[in-house]
């Protein structure tokens, strides 16, 4: 294969899973970098989060994941989230809330979905995604995110998305409730339940994070 027709891919130096191995090995030039977002760039335009099923489960639970889509599309055009393996034996969450998480990620966030049974099968994809990028599309890597000036609102948005279980509908719902972030996150949980789909279950999990001590080794 001439050299201008191997991708190049740029992977987070942090992800261990040995997928910059399975590239390299489909002729991917991998580079290794410290991203700020997501796991894999592709293109100037296009950014992968990898997910196993488990820390997928985790990051819905922390409130992670809808923190990260959020910045993956502030920054990118293309934004994909790789679900892989198998679904877990016992989930911790229900199918209703996973069914719910999956339609957020796509109808809240605009990002796209994709499942794969393995490690293999996500290299394979983000192979597969680089060449269309780069080769078909002829869009440019851009290692670094552009990014976007947010408005004062906008990013009081995504701060209360950080939370658990909080997407933009209700980061909207608790910033009109409560005016302002500091009103919010000091507010008890029996206030914070009376805002619109939050709940009592969700506003107690809330306040539990925002009154735990950090731990350094747990970090």
């Amino acid at each position: 294969m001439p050299k201008e027709e191997h991708p190049h891919i740029v992977v987070d130096q942090r992800e261990r899973s040995g997928v910059k191995e399975l590239l390299s090995s489909m002729g991917a030039i991998v580079e290794v970098r410290t991203l700020e977002i997501g796991d894999f760039l592709t293109s100037q335009r296009t950014c992968i989060e990898r997910k196993t099923r488990n820390d997928f489960e985790s990051s819905i639970l922390d409130g992670r994941l809808f923190s990260q889509l959020s910045q993956m599309k502030q920054n990118y055009e293309c934004a994909i989230v790789v679900v892989e393996g198998d679904a877990p034996t016992e989930s911790r969450l229900s199918r209703a809330a996973l069914l719910g998480a999956y339609s957020s990620v796509m109808a809240d966030y605009g990002c796209s979905l994709f499942f794969t049974r393995s490690l293999e099968a996500t290299a394979e994809l983000v192979h597969a995604i680089s060449r269309h990028e780069q080769l078909a599309r002829k869009s440019p890597l851009r290692v670094y995110a552009k990014k976007k000036a947010l408005t004062p609102s906008q990013a009081q948005r995504g701060i209360m998305e950080s939370l658990p279980g909080v997407g933009p509908t209700l980061a909207k719902s608790l910033l009109k409730y409560f005016y302002t972030i500091e009103n919010a996150i000091t507010a008890p949980a029996s206030e914070l339940a009376q805002v619109e789909k939050m709940g009592e279950k969700k506003a107690k999990e809330i306040r539990r994070l925002l009154t735990t001590l950090y731990k350094e080794e747990d970090d």
